[in-house]
This record gives C-alpha cells, sequence and structure tokens, in this order.
C-alpha cells in the first residue's frame, strides 16, 4: 500500500473517531423534534455505510489469510474472537461479505471486476439505504430460490428485494420474499405438498432444572390456518389470561362472552403475545376443551376462513389467502372445504351478498367476508396485522352521517383504529376515487407532524404484488387479482476492490 493511502485512511479513521467523541459529549436537550428526528436517520445512514468497510477489512484479513494466523477455525470465528461479538452476529458480517464484496480468484483478470453474489444489495448498502439486516433477510430468501431458476429471474428477484428493502423494514421484506417465491413457482410445480408434510414436525424437549420445556414445531400450511384461527379467538387480549379471575376461558353461542367484561380483562392484560397464545394452547389442550363450541370472533363463527379466485378454483391450483393472512394451497383449501363443513371458502366476485345496509351501525357478516376477501388485512399504511385482528371502520364515521355500506367500511386494527380522530394529531381515512393509482381502495392521512404533506398513502403490505415491477416472460402470477405496478430500480453502479482471498 502506497504511504499517501496508507494516511489518508489514518487520518479518516481518526477524524471518524474524533467526530463520535465530539457526538457523545453533546447534549441533545436543545434540539428540536424535527432535528431529533433528522440526526437519527443521518447516524443511521452513517451506521450503515460503515458496514461497507467492515466488509471490505473482512475481504482484506481473508486475503491475508488472518484468520488462519490467529488459529481460527472460520472468519466467522474470527470476527467473534478479534471484536468480541456474537456468533450470531459474526456469521452474518461473514455471510454478508461473502455475498457483497468483490472477490478476485486466482487467474481473475486483473483489469475485470468479479460482480457480489447480491449486486444491488451491496449497491444499496453503500449507501447506506439498507442494512446488514435488509441483507440478511435478502440472502434468506435467496437461498430458498429452487435451483432449477433461471438465472434472469434469479437476477429480477435480487434487484426486486433490495429495491424493496428501501422503503421496508427487515419484518416486513420477506412478504415480498414470498411474493416472489410465488412467481417463480406459480402452480407449485417446484415445490410440491409431499416436500411440506416431510418437513412437519412437533419436537418437545426434556424439562429443565426449572420445569420448562421447549416445543418447536413446523406447520403444514393446513395445520398452520387452523392454528391461527383458533389464535385470533383464545391469544386475544384478555382471554385465558391465568393472572386474571375474571378472565374467560371458553366462549359458545350458549355462553357468550359479555363485550364490556373481555374489553375490562384486555384492558388488565400485561403479558406479551407469545405468553397469550401458550396460555391460549393450555386452553386448547384441557380435557373439558370442545373446539366445536368456539363461538364467534369479531362477528364470524371461529374457522378457516379463505379467499380464492374462481379461476385457481377450476384448475385447483394456486394458493388461497386465508383471514390471519397466511397461505394454503387451493387444492389443500378444497380438501379442507369437503372435510369441514365450518371452513369458509370466499370467491373473490360472488354475487348475491348484502353488502348495503345503511342506518345500521355494525358491519354484518356478508359485508366482513366481504372486506376478508379484497383488504386482507388492516389498511393503515405499514401495519401487517391480518384481517382476523381487524374490525370493520367507517371511513366516514357512522355519528356524521357515513352509512354502513361495503363502500364506506374498510378493516381497521383497534391500536390502528384508535389513531383515527379529530384534532391536529388524528389520523383521516378516505376512498380513492376512479382517477387514483389504486381506486376503490382505503387511504389514510397522517397528521401534520407525521406527514407534513398529508398525502393520502394505502397499505401495500396485504397486497405484495403492488410492490413488484414487472416480472421476466417465465414468471406468471400465483393468485394475486391486482395488477403490478411498475416501479424504477436504480442502476448499479461499478465498484472495485482489490483483493484476492479464497472463499470459504
Amino acid at each position: 500500500m502506497e504511504s499517501g493511502g496508507e494516511s489518508a485512511i489514518t487520518t479518516g479513521a481518526a477524524a471518524l473517531a474524533a467526530a463520535v467523541e465530539s457526538l457523545t459529549n453533546l447534549s441533545l436537550i436543545p434540539l428540536p423534534d424535527t432535528d431529533i428526528v433528522a440526526l437519527m436517520q443521518q447516524i443511521e445512514t452513517c451506521t450503515r455505510r460503515l458496514a461497507s468497510v467492515q466488509r471490505d477489512l473482512i475481504v482484506q484479513a481473508c486475503a491475508r489469510s488472518l484468520p488462519a494466523l490467529n488459529g481460527s477455525g472460520s472468519p466467522a470465528l474470527y470476527l467473534q474472537s478479534v471484536l468480541h461479538i456474537s456468533h450470531g452476529d459474526a456469521i452474518n458480517r461473514w455471510r454478508s461479505a461473502e455475498d457483497l464484496a468483490v472477490w478476485h480468484r486466482v487467474g481473475d483478470d486483473a483489469d475485470a471486476d468479479p460482480a457480489p453474489v447480491l449486486p444491488n444489495a451491496a449497491q444499496a448498502l453503500d449507501e447506506g439505504a439498507i442494512s446488514l439486516d435488509h441483507v440478511r433477510v435478502i440472502r434468506q430468501v435467496m437461498n430458498r430460490l429452487p435451483g432449477k431458476v433461471a438465472p434472469e429471474a434469479r437476477a429480477y428477484a435480487e434487484k426486486q428485494l433490495a429495491f424493496q428493502a428501501r422503503a421496508l423494514d427487515p419484518t416486513h421484506l420477506p412478504r415480498i420474499g414470498e411474493m416472489i417465491l410465488g412467481f417463480l413457482d406459480p402452480d407449485g410445480k417446484l415445490t410440491e405438498d409431499a416436500d411440506r408434510q416431510n418437513q412437519r414436525s412437533a419436537v418437545l424437549s426434556p424439562q429443565r432444572y426449572d420445569l420448562m420445556s421447549t416445543l418447536t414445531v413446523e406447520l403444514t400450511p393446513d395445520a398452520r390456518s387452523a392454528f391461527d384461527a383458533v389464535m385470533a379467538k383464545l391469544a386475544r387480549p384478555g382471554m385465558c389470561n391465568p393472572a386474571d379471575k375474571e378472565s374467560p376461558w371458553a366462549e359458545d353461542e350458549d355462553n357468550p362472552v359479555p363485550r364490556d367484561v373481555l374489553e375490562a380483562c384486555a384492558a388488565r392484560d400485561e403479558r406479551s403475545k407469545a405468553q397469550r397464545q401458550h396460555d391460549a394452547l393450555l386452553a386448547v389442550l384441557h380435557p373439558d376443551f370442545n373446539p366445536a363450541k368456539l363461538g364467534s370472533h369479531r362477528g364470524l363463527p371461529v374457522s378457516t376462513i379463505m379467499t380464492m379466485s374462481i379461476e385457481d378454483v377450476e384448475r385447483a391450483a394456486g394458493v388461497a389467502t386465508t383471514a390471519t393472512g397466511g397461505q394454503v394451497p387451493v387444492e389443500n383449501a378444497l380438501r379442507l372445504m369437503a372435510r369441514h363443513c365450518k371452513t369458509f371458502v370466499l370467491v373473490k366476485n360472488k354475487n348475491g351478498m348484502p353488502l348495503h345496509i345503511g342506518e345500521i351501525r355494525l358491519a354484518n357478516p356478508a359485508q366482513r367476508l366481504a372486506l376478508i376477501a379484497t383488504e386482507r388485512g388492516c389498511t393503515r399504511p405499514g401495519c401487517s396485522a391480518p384481517a382476523s385482528m381487524a374490525a370493520a371502520h367507517h371511513v366516514t364515521e357512522f355519528s356524521k352521517g357515513g352509512p354502513t355500506d361495503i363502500e364506506n367500511l374498510t378493516l381497521a386494527c383497534d391500536h390502528c383504529h384508535a389513531l383515527v380522530k379529530d384534532g391536529p394529531r388524528g389520523w383521516k381515512t378516505i376512498k380513492l376515487g376512479a382517477d387514483s393509482d389504486f381506486p376503490g381502495r382505503t387511504a389514510w392521512i397522517a397528521p401534520a407532524h407525521v406527514d407534513p404533506t398529508r398525502t393520502p398513502r394505502v397499505n401495500h403490505l396485504h397486497h405484495p404484488e403492488e410492490l413488484l415491477t414487472e416480472a421476466p416472460p417465465s414468471m406468471g402470477p400465483r393468485n394475486y387479482c391486482n395488477p403490478v405496478r411498475p416501479q424504477p430500480v436504480r442502476d448499479r453502479s461499478a465498484r472495485r476492490t482489490s483483493t484476492p482471498p479464497a472463499r470459504q
């Protein structure tokens, strides 16, 4: 390395340390709210860009055989040793470097830059637009692509994931991955039901010293749909709470739980979602539990509710969408319908349901079924709550003359529904007109302190097909009826790293 380059690197590292030192010694109290948010975002971008520097340092360490000289069995163990980080963090950094760095092999053309395995993700990380958590999810989705996928389709998938990661957090990015996998295998030819059946399992560990046990379960789509339907009822706040003597553990048509009692129990409920699901499972495993008397949930019987298109029913292919946000192969859905009379199958564009009832405040079951089929979940942008956790909300409030007609109804979970109110801090809901990109959809308008432009926005999380750019000819739609919206994707600029390590 030339002395000038070495000096620049040393100076840059010293300036970075000095900048961090100055920030840690400053008081943030005088800053206004807008500056606090801007500073958080700026530091996050810098942190992400530093991950690119860490990646290149890992490449250099491997090129110089530092892990072997240190006596470490792998680059990940070397990082864990010298950086004092967790094994999981070390593995993530190493795997990200494997797929995002430019690795020169022995015999490579010195004038050519071999592309990273994930070039668009590498570009986004360099810009600070995504984090290593985004990269981890992108790697997981790409590793799930069937081996028979064509190279151009694989490149398309990586470009889509990297582009959508710029706008979504890592928790929601897997939805885009599932959508892409659905496009790649629209008829389920690459993944058969026998493959899923071979993976099903339920393993209960021995009791630990504290008498606790760990249950690890791999659920088939059929089992997941049934599990979700029961959990939506018994694991909701207020139900099956062993710390609350008034908490109901069961409900049926003959013994309904008064609404005020359940609301009071929910207000006292301090359990996490995982704890509520544990207690619901305990209720289901009780010898006196009768699954035939689960009662109703948000106005509908507790059962598996699925939506599918007429075309998919006719060809017995594609996937059905459940009210809890899951997916079930249409062939399995039809089999469940024949086997269990309490399984609903909603066919899109089905006629004959009374959807206009005007003066009555509460939505009827037919209207709720229609909302489940069309909206799939809470409509506030960024909310991932499925339809089973959402209530029917009047876009124009009933108290202000809004009718209980399907055109004036939407789905909103309890948390988001509470955000809709008058005043400068309240959210508003509207129905988009025929001239919009999403006619008939519910748009939410954030208060000015959240979005100064107050732009109406729709929730794409339950309609991930709207986020994808146009698919290559070799890929077809799976079971999503809305058209795909083209989105711009930036081209990746060239990068170069002059390191010749052997990939391990």
